[in-house]
């Protein structure tokens, strides 16, 4: 009678994720702790999931050594996972760039920390660039989802390994601070089966798990010896990151349908800047927000249908200015895109966004 009863908690954002990732079905967790996403790996140890689900967690002696294990692991065909905090990610890029030119599915989380160099454990939103750009050496692109609340941490752990298997792509989960250290109701996914050996030969054919005597076994790994496959691999690469495009964008809008002017944010700041557009509107001032959900794929076609309806767009970031490229190129001059932002892991208020709004675009009139 229960079985189908919802499981409602009360989790912070990091714990949401170890909750998730036991009960969707990861194979292995390889991590090692950094400030503000450490309570990731903690919750994992106290869960002790291999007791009950299998799932290997191991803390590394470093973070090159974790998203190496990933490698291994997703080369098996796992479900594989690793998290850490930005300046972690930094020296995980190399074995991230390995993995998207193997195509191997795995999930990286990153609660994002202050920077540049070992910055503050105050929260930040600086590394769109690595998340989205790449990061590591390459042509690559990550499929990137960031989360606004507890229970996106949950359910996009869900979506991350999904979408990696679907697209055989390293996939990130791109959280600031406050969203991994925040605490706020979940509802916790189902239990999925782990899958046997044979589910995972069928799923996944090019895994390594051997094969017989008379057959050569897969190789995995994303060397190329010659430029012309070389080529061929990056071609193959573009042409899936286009499919990602066409198929895989999310996004949120509030009050876009006669906005005069709109605001787009991730993360915490598009929860403040939900608050934002209540405030401008009270004043009589047609304030809409685009949230954009996928970073990679971005919501450019969204954001382009809005440009020439408004008089002006408005970035809110948490860093110096990273989103507000994209969105540039989104709206292609066809409308006033602005910057506003806070750095060091200061939190933008949204009055004090409002006032930005209003001196950027000094012929608002309330």
């Amino acid at each position: 009678m229960n079985q189908h009863k919802k499981e409602i908690t009360l989790l912070k954002g990091n714990e949401a994720v170890a909750h998730a990732a036991i009960r969707c079905g990861c194979d292995g967790y390889f991590g090692y702790p950094i400030t503000p996403q450490s309570e990731i790996l903690e919750t994992l140890t106290e869960l002790e999931p291999w007791k009950t689900t299998g799932m290997v967690v191991l803390q590394a002696e470093s973070e090159v050594a974790s998203i190496n294990m990933v490698y291994g692991a997703a080369g098996c065909g796992k479900r594989a996972m690793t998290t850490s905090s930005s300046p972690g990610i930094s020296l995980m890029l190399e074995g991230i760039s390995y993995l998207a030119g193997a195509q191997l599915p795995c999930v990286i989380v990153n609660v994002m920390r202050g920077g540049p160099g070992l910055g503050t454990i105050q929260p930040s939103q600086a590394d769109y660039f690595q998340a989205v750009k790449g990061g590591g050496h390459g042509d690559y692109k990550m499929i990137t989802l960031a989360p606004a609340s507890v229970q996106e941490m949950a359910d996009f752990t869900v979506l991350a390994f999904d979408l990696a298997f679907k697209y055989l792509t390293p996939t990130m989960i791109l959280a600031d601070g406050i969203i991994g250290q925040m605490m706020e109701k979940v509802v916790l996914p189902p239990y999925q089966p782990r899958r046997t050996e044979d589910e995972i030969k069928k799923e996944c054919p090019w895994a390594t798990l051997g094969k017989p005597a008379d057959r050569k076994p897969n190789v995995i790994n994303s060397l190329r010896l010659e430029a012309a496959d070389m080529e061929k691999l990056n071609l193959l690469l573009q042409s899936r990151y286009r499919e990602i495009e066409k198929e895989e964008v999310r996004f949120e809008e509030f009050d876009c349908e006669d906005a005069d002017y709109i605001i787009v944010a991730f993360g915490i700041c598009a929860r403040i800047c939900q608050k934002t557009v209540q405030l401008a509107r009270a004043e009589g001032i047609k304030v809409g927000l685009i949230r954009p959900i996928t970073l990679f794929p971005f919501p450019t076609k969204q954001i382009n249908r809005y440009a020439d309806r408004v008089k002006g767009m408005l970035t809110v970031e948490m860093n110096a200015g990273q989103m507000v490229e994209d969105v540039r190129l989104a709206v292609n001059g066809k409308t006033i895109v602005e910057y506003y932002g806070r750095m060091g892991g200061i939190v933008p208020a949204p009055d004090e966004v409002l006032i930005a709004l209003k001196t950027k675009f000094s012929n608002i009139e309330s």
